[in-house]
């Protein structure tokens, strides 16, 4: 019917702790499984990129501009736009510096499925009694931090990829 619900809007940060737990968490993590999804390289990426879990799984080497500080969104979550909807963000220093850290294996930067990553961050804080944290609240917390260093709202939307201020203001 091509009906359209509002999503709950969720306002939930990971704190300093809580991503230094993550992080020493997966790091333990690597070093005994090391084929293991690189969390660490991935959570970080989240943050810096404002991108969702998705659409991290998604980018393949042939989507970022190293010189531009660009990556080619495919299939960008949109109400109205379900395929085709490719968008082109910036990429902060941070985030590119991720994609640059990662092996060349696949044509995929983070070959990963969507499942094995929620499933493994999910555990995560299960084990470390981190509550009610979800991925996404790590693209809340990439958005916002954007917001905070100053940027304008234009900036944000060129990382975000978010179309409209009314998307915007919650953060």
């Amino acid at each position: 019917l091509g009906a359209i619900k509002k999503g709950n809007e969720r306002d939930r940060r990971p704190t300093l702790d809580e991503l230094n737990r993550l992080m020493v968490h997966f790091d333990s993590v690597r070093r005994h499984r090391p084929y293991s999804a690189p969390m660490q390289q991935i959570i970080a990426f989240a943050i810096f990129s404002t991108r969702r879990q998705e659409e991290i799984t998604r980018i393949a080497w042939a989507d970022v501009d190293k010189e531009a500080s660009r990556v080619l969104v495919r299939d960008m979550k949109h109400p109205g736009d379900k395929k085709g909807n490719h968008v082109l963000c910036d990429l902060a220093p941070e985030a590119l510096a991720i994609v640059e850290s990662m092996p060349r294996t696949e044509p995929q930067i983070f070959p990963y499925s969507t499942d094995a990553i929620s499933a493994a961050f999910t555990r995560a804080c299960k084990v470390l009694g981190i509550e009610d944290l979800h991925f996404h609240d790590l693209r809340h917390e990439g958005v916002s931090r954007l917001f905070e260093m100053g940027k304008t709202i234009p900036q944000v939307s060129s990382v975000s990829g978010h179309r409209s201020w009314t998307s915007l203001k919650r953060y």
